[in-house]
């Protein structure tokens, strides 16, 4: 099993250093994902369980790692998590319900750690 809240830690270490090495890309990259998770006619728990579901489905394990975390941040709770996990499942099949237990598996991870800011 994956260490979520390690794999997170370390993906933040590593997006910073590409930032070093990118800087106008990942400024870019980081204005995006701002504008697009800010409070709007969806709110940011909203948009981050949207975005945890589509990592879920394109298989995207350092996604699942920011989203879990961010949603639950924002304030989403397992019951918010678990069902997006069943929507992603409705949409990717089979490989959804291996990624969406790895999105278990990083809620529980960073519940136990109590990791997440705001929580």
């Amino acid at each position: 099993m994956k260490n979520f809240p390690e794999h997170y830690q370390e993906l933040t270490v590593w997006m910073e250093k590409l930032g070093l090495a990118q800087p106008d890309v990942m400024k870019g990259f980081g204005a995006l994902h701002e504008a697009s998770t800010r409070q709007g006619a969806l709110d940011s728990k909203t948009k981050e369980l949207i975005a945890l579901r589509i990592a879920i489905t394109v298989r995207c394990d350092g996604c699942i790692s920011f989203h879990v975390h961010d949603a639950m941040a924002a304030g989403a709770s397992a019951e918010e998590i678990a069902e997006t996990v069943s929507v992603a499942i409705l949409m990717g099949g089979g490989p959804s319900v291996v990624y969406g237990i790895e999105a278990l598996q990083a809620l529980s991870q960073f519940q136990e750690r109590a990791t997440v800011p705001g929580r």
